[in-house]
Protein backbone atom coordinates (compact mmCIF):
# COMPACT_ATOMS: atom_id res chain seq x y z
CA UNK A 1 0.00 0.00 0.00
CA UNK A 2 1.50 3.32 -1.13
CA UNK A 3 -0.63 5.90 0.67
CA UNK A 4 -0.75 9.62 -0.03
CA UNK A 5 -2.34 11.90 2.59
CA UNK A 6 -3.93 15.25 1.81
CA UNK A 7 -6.20 17.87 3.34
CA UNK A 8 -6.73 19.83 0.12
CA UNK A 9 -10.10 20.29 -1.54
CA UNK A 10 -8.58 22.06 -4.56
CA UNK A 11 -9.63 20.19 -7.73
CA UNK A 12 -11.25 17.54 -5.54
CA UNK A 13 -13.50 14.85 -7.05
CA UNK A 14 -16.71 15.05 -4.99
CA UNK A 15 -18.33 12.23 -7.00
CA UNK A 16 -15.48 9.92 -5.96
CA UNK A 17 -16.09 10.87 -2.32
CA UNK A 18 -19.82 10.17 -2.65
CA UNK A 19 -18.97 6.75 -4.12
CA UNK A 20 -16.62 6.04 -1.19
CA UNK A 21 -19.38 6.78 1.35
CA UNK A 22 -21.78 4.55 -0.55
CA UNK A 23 -19.23 1.70 -0.66
CA UNK A 24 -18.14 2.09 3.00
CA UNK A 25 -21.29 1.77 3.51
CA UNK A 26 -22.25 5.05 5.17
CA UNK A 27 -25.18 5.93 2.97
CA UNK A 28 -25.86 7.95 -0.13
CA UNK A 29 -24.43 11.44 0.14
CA UNK A 30 -24.89 14.12 -2.47
CA UNK A 31 -21.57 15.35 -3.94
CA UNK A 32 -22.66 19.01 -3.68
CA UNK A 33 -23.57 18.51 0.00
CA UNK A 34 -20.21 16.86 0.64
CA UNK A 35 -18.44 19.82 -0.95
CA UNK A 36 -20.27 22.17 1.42
CA UNK A 37 -19.65 19.98 4.48
CA UNK A 38 -15.94 19.47 3.83
CA UNK A 39 -15.48 23.08 2.77
CA UNK A 40 -16.89 24.21 6.11
CA UNK A 41 -14.75 21.79 8.14
CA UNK A 42 -11.70 23.09 10.00
CA UNK A 43 -9.77 19.84 9.53
CA UNK A 44 -10.08 17.17 6.86
CA UNK A 45 -8.14 14.12 5.88
CA UNK A 46 -8.11 12.35 2.52
CA UNK A 47 -6.10 9.19 1.89
CA UNK A 48 -5.25 7.95 -1.60
CA UNK A 49 -3.85 4.60 -2.67
CA UNK A 50 -2.54 4.48 -6.23
CA UNK A 51 -4.35 7.72 -7.00
CA UNK A 52 -7.74 6.42 -5.80
CA UNK A 53 -9.50 7.88 -2.76
CA UNK A 54 -9.68 5.11 -0.14
CA UNK A 55 -10.22 6.89 3.19
CA UNK A 56 -11.56 10.14 4.58
CA UNK A 57 -12.57 12.00 7.71
CA UNK A 58 -13.24 15.54 8.86
CA UNK A 59 -13.63 17.75 11.93
CA UNK A 60 -16.03 20.63 12.45
CA UNK A 61 -14.41 22.91 15.02
CA UNK A 62 -14.51 26.41 16.44
CA UNK A 63 -10.80 26.61 17.24
CA UNK A 64 -11.22 26.85 21.01
CA UNK A 65 -14.05 24.98 22.69
CA UNK A 66 -15.55 22.21 20.62
CA UNK A 67 -14.37 19.91 17.83
CA UNK A 68 -16.71 17.35 16.27
CA UNK A 69 -15.03 14.44 14.50
CA UNK A 70 -17.29 13.06 11.78
CA UNK A 71 -17.64 11.28 8.47
CA UNK A 72 -14.75 8.82 8.86
CA UNK A 73 -15.06 6.29 6.04
CA UNK A 74 -12.92 3.70 4.27
CA UNK A 75 -13.40 1.63 1.17
CA UNK A 76 -14.11 -1.97 2.20
CA UNK A 77 -10.81 -3.02 0.58
CA UNK A 78 -8.94 -0.90 3.14
CA UNK A 79 -11.02 -1.66 6.23
CA UNK A 80 -9.23 -3.74 8.85
CA UNK A 81 -5.79 -2.52 7.76
CA UNK A 82 -5.27 0.06 10.51
CA UNK A 83 -5.92 2.94 8.13
CA UNK A 84 -9.10 3.97 9.97
CA UNK A 85 -7.09 4.17 13.19
CA UNK A 86 -4.53 6.39 11.47
CA UNK A 87 -7.23 8.73 10.14
CA UNK A 88 -8.91 9.05 13.55
CA UNK A 89 -5.55 9.54 15.30
CA UNK A 90 -4.61 12.29 12.85
CA UNK A 91 -7.94 14.09 13.27
CA UNK A 92 -7.80 13.81 17.06
CA UNK A 93 -4.27 15.23 17.05
CA UNK A 94 -5.33 18.13 14.81
CA UNK A 95 -8.17 18.82 17.27
CA UNK A 96 -5.93 18.97 20.36
CA UNK A 97 -6.31 22.22 22.24
CA UNK A 98 -10.10 22.18 22.02
CA UNK A 99 -11.80 21.74 25.40
CA UNK A 100 -13.73 18.78 24.04
CA UNK A 101 -13.67 16.52 21.02
CA UNK A 102 -17.02 14.91 20.28
CA UNK A 103 -18.19 12.25 17.86
CA UNK A 104 -21.08 9.90 17.44
CA UNK A 105 -20.35 6.41 16.28
CA UNK A 106 -22.18 3.87 14.21
CA UNK A 107 -23.79 1.59 16.83
CA UNK A 108 -21.39 -1.22 17.67
CA UNK A 109 -18.26 0.79 16.77
CA UNK A 110 -17.89 2.42 20.20
CA UNK A 111 -15.02 0.10 21.28
CA UNK A 112 -12.99 1.31 18.29
CA UNK A 113 -13.25 4.92 19.46
CA UNK A 114 -12.58 4.09 23.12
CA UNK A 115 -8.99 3.30 22.08
CA UNK A 116 -8.52 7.01 21.35
CA UNK A 117 -9.86 8.11 24.74
CA UNK A 118 -13.50 8.76 23.82
CA UNK A 119 -16.03 8.10 26.59
CA UNK A 120 -19.79 7.67 26.25
CA UNK A 121 -21.70 10.90 26.91
CA UNK A 122 -24.76 10.88 29.15
CA UNK A 123 -26.24 14.16 27.99
CA UNK A 124 -25.94 14.06 24.22
CA UNK A 125 -29.16 14.57 22.29
CA UNK A 126 -29.91 15.02 18.60
CA UNK A 127 -32.51 16.06 16.09
CA UNK A 128 -32.14 14.11 12.85
CA UNK A 129 -33.84 14.99 9.57
CA UNK A 130 -35.44 11.52 9.78
CA UNK A 131 -35.90 10.78 13.50
CA UNK A 132 -37.65 7.39 13.03
CA UNK A 133 -34.84 6.17 10.76
CA UNK A 134 -32.21 7.37 13.26
CA UNK A 135 -34.03 5.43 15.99
CA UNK A 136 -34.30 2.34 13.77
CA UNK A 137 -30.52 2.46 13.13
CA UNK A 138 -29.80 2.76 16.86
CA UNK A 139 -28.55 6.35 16.94
CA UNK A 140 -31.27 7.71 19.24
CA UNK A 141 -33.87 6.48 21.68
CA UNK A 142 -37.42 7.82 21.54
CA UNK A 143 -37.53 8.34 25.31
Amino acid sequence: MSLVWSDSIDNFNWDELAALYHAAPLGNKNPADLKTAFGNSMFRCFVYDGGALVGVGRVLADGVDCAYLCDVALLPSHQGTGLGQQIVARLVELSRGHKKIILYAVPGKEPFYRRFGFWRMRTAMAIFADQPLAAQRGYVDET
